[in-house]
Formats: C-alpha cells, structure tokens, sequence
C-alpha cells in the first residue's frame, strides 16, 4: 500500500454502524393523579419500521435488562424497552401511594400512542408482564401478540414477602464492585450468567451518589409491599381468561412466583398459552441467554 494510499484510509470516516443496530434514548410525558412525570424508554431498529416490539422489566430493573434481546431482534422490528417510573432514568413521583399498576397501564398507553402504531407485541418479565397482560385484556386492545416471563395470572404470597424484603432497603455501595456483589446475592435466581452480563446488570441498576452509589430506582416503590402484606395469593385468572391474543408463557423451573400447577393451568385456559420452562434458572430470566434470545425470537416472528 502507498503511503497516499495509506494516509487516504486514515482519513476516511468511519462506516456509520447500520440503523438497526444503534440505540436511542427517548422519553415522553405522561400525566398521573398528581401531575405530569417523564417515562424514559430506548429505542432500537428502524424508526419507520411498523412492526414494534415493547419490552417491560420486573419490579426494581429497568429497560436496559433487554439490550441483548433487543439487539437480537432490532433486524425485524422497531424495539421499544422503558423505564417504568420510578426506575433507571424515569421520574420518581413525589406521592409514592401513586406506584401501581393503573398508573403504569395508563404510562403505557400513551407510550404507544407516542410511538404512533396500532399495534405492538409485547415481552413482559414479571411485573411488566403483569402490566401486558392488563393491556391485552382490554376489548380493542393494541397488544397483538404477548410473551409472559416468569409471571402468570397467580402471583404467591410468598414470593411477594421475598420481594418485599429487599425493595427499597438496598444499602449504599463504596464501589460499583460491592454493589456488583449485593446484585449478584438478591438476584441469584437469576441463574447462570457471565461476569459480564452482570457487570452489565450492575452498570444500568446504580447511581452515583455523594460516597459511592445507590440503586437506581425510588426505594419509595418498596413502601406499598411495607403497608400492605399479603398473606394470600393473588388471582388474576379474570385477566387472563380476557386475553385472546397469541401468548408465550415462560418459567425459570426453580422460579418462586410462578408455579409448576399455574404454568399448566395457562396452557389450557385463557389464550391457551405455549409454555417452555428454562431449566437452573429461577425468578426470572434474563432473556440474555442465546437459548433463552431464540426461543421469544421465534415466537414472535411466527406472526
């Protein structure tokens, strides 16, 4: 190679990585009992695609848990992973008895209004699931297709009071190697993961703080599970029994919050759910597995 060739090369820019891979952060306002509050969310794939996939983390996560799952289906559709608020980059609300679902359904919708679609899928872990599966129930529902992660329509009391334990009393961490640490103990049900995808976990689920970090979300969330202790179950076999859409149900088989008997149960009821149990793995996937990728991948591309 000349050297004018040579310098030629340095020169030229940089190939611009293709659309579908990037990511873009976004937000758009929503308005709660008590005033208006900002709902983050990422954005992946192709801004003009119509086909749109929404993907809602579990209760103290947040929309960065599906950068795998998104990158791997940013080709086929427009991904849209939020911030549910009170989490990751989302506002925390100032009256926290307004954390619940009603408000996080109604978030929701105006997020797919924003979006300007008719329709979505959905890919919900836990707690987003649970807000999925409200939306799908819903005559002229936009969810046209849903995967339900480690969640179905019983929700165990016991599962709740472990929950209930951590959110919101997470301490402050001197470094992000020692909040690394407390994530990788509360979330062990997580199953198997690489150093990596925890430090990825552990990156997006602290902030800094004067002396090291804390958790990202609003330790207000954790008051309502304080409050209120639930001693018994929860059904919502009614909301279930309501959605008519094609629905994946999927289970960690060690998982505490959706059982062996309520995974049965789905498959036979309702949506007649197809059901995959990921084996070593409790509550809930990650959706970080290339195993774990294939298997929502697939699912949605049958539409």
């Amino acid at each position: 190679m000349s050297l004018l060739s040579a310098l030629r090369r340095l020169l030229q820019p940089e190939p611009a990585l293709p659309r579908e891979f990037g990511l873009r952060e976004r937000s758009v306002q929503c308005i709660g009992p008590h005033g208006l509050h900002r709902m983050a969310y990422t954005e992946w794939g192709d801004p003009d695609n119509p086909r749109v996939v929404v993907c809602v983390h579990g209760l103290t996560r947040n929309g960065r848990d599906f950068d795998d799952l998104a990158r791997a289906l940013s080709s086929h559709y427009r991904v849209i992973c939020p911030d549910v608020v009170g989490r990751g980059r989302s506002d925390w609300l100032g009256v926290k008895a307004d954390y619940g679902f009603p408000l996080y359904v109604a978030d929701m919708i105006t997020l797919i209004a924003r979006l300007g679609v008719p329709t979505v899928h959905w890919v919900g872990t836990s707690m987003g699931g649970i807000i999925g599966m409200l939306i799908a129930s819903q005559p002229h529902t936009p969810v046209t297709r849903l995967v339900l992660n480690d969640v179905g329509p019983v929700i165990t009391a016991a599962s709740l009071r472990r929950i209930g334990q951590y959110v919101g009393t997470a301490p402050r961490f001197p470094s992000m190697e020692a909040a690394e640490a407390y994530i990788r103990e509360v979330s062990a049900p997580f199953g198997p993961l690489s150093d990596a995808q925890w430090r990825h976990l552990t990156r997006y689920a602290v902030r800094p703080v004067e002396g090291g970090f804390a958790m990202i979300y609003d330790p207000g969330i954790g008051e309502v599970f304080r409050q209120t202790p639930l001693l018994l179950d929860v059904s919502l076999w009614e909301v279930y029994d309501h959605v008519h859409c094609p629905t994946l149900a999927l289970r960690g088989a060690e998982s505490d919050l959706l059982e062996p008997a309520t995974l049965t149960a789905m498959a036979e009821r309702g949506p007649r759910a197809r059901t995959v149990e990921f084996p070593g793995v409790g509550h809930a996937p990650m959706l970080m597995d290339p195993g774990q990728i294939a298997v929502v991948r697939d699912f949605l591309l049958e539409a």
